[in-house]
């Protein structure tokens, strides 16, 4: 009886550790506001977290030009760990140091206002269009109506995804709905080396300067999800707004 129930105590044993195992899957990055400029003009942002593999903490702080939709010279600041002993705070923190310079350079000072948000746990919801409006002085009050469309296609990237991760990357397209009138606010042409090989695209939200009136310096937020070592990985895409 012994030696038969030995096998089954072992097979138990191995789903269980499997269950308790976690799955692969890719890093998520969390992304933390530093600001706008006192003009608008320029957004900071951080997107930050663990990498899939190593293990090793990072941090990435970018400064947009909302004018030209590109970020300025000498950013993103990206710092990563060399082991697991660097704490994701020191890292966040020596990236942050390592901006300021650029932070003081375009004088980010003017809190970000969140108006719209898709949280990471909201179920039943392909984040791929947004609806939202301007806040309005009431409790529930909004001002406007307007709604972003996402889609995707395939696209050409820099690097060979379809060796890499046995898919196509794909480019995005934003609209945004305002006044009953599309307009087209970014659609790809060739991928930039910089985002590697992105397999899909998620809204993520809408953020403005504090106490603004209008969408004229509001930038869309998308989640971006490139190949990664034990999946996609979530990083984040600033569009703007204005016309």
């Amino acid at each position: 009886m012994a030696h038969t129930l030995r096998p089954l105590v072992l097979l138990l044993s191995l789903l269980i550790t499997a269950l308790a195992a976690p799955a692969l899957a890719g890093d998520r990055a969390l992304i933390d506001y530093v600001g706008f400029s006192e003009d608008h003009r320029y957004f900071a942002f951080e997107e930050f977290g663990i990498q899939d593999g190593s293990g090793f903490a990072y941090a990435n702080l970018y400064v947009v030009d909302l004018a030209s939709d590109s970020w300025v010279p000498g950013t993103p600041v990206r710092v990563q760990a060399d082991d697991e002993n660097e704490s994701l705070v020191d890292i966040r923190a020596e990236a942050r140091r390592l901006a300021e310079s650029h932070i003081e350079q375009f004088r980010i000072a003017v809190p970000v206002e969140t108006i719209a948000l898709i949280g990471d746990g909201v179920p039943d919801n392909d984040r791929q269009s947004l609806g939202f409006g301007l806040p309005g002085f009431e409790p529930g009050a909004v001002r406007g109506t307007y709604r972003l469309s996402l889609s995707s296609f395939p696209a050409k990237a820099a690097s060979p995804c379809q060796d890499w991760f046995g898919m196509e990357p794909r480019g995005y397209q934003l609209q945004l709905m305002a006044d009953g009138v599309e307009r087209l606010l970014h659609r790809d042409e060739r991928l930039p080396r910089s985002r590697g090989c992105p397999f899909t695209y998620r809204l993520y939200g809408v953020v403005m300067p504090f106490m603004a009136n209008s969408l004229d310096n509001a930038v869309a937020l998308i989640s971006v999800y490139p190949g990664g070592f034990e999946g996609p990985d979530r990083r984040f895409l600033a569009v703007p707004l204005a016309p």
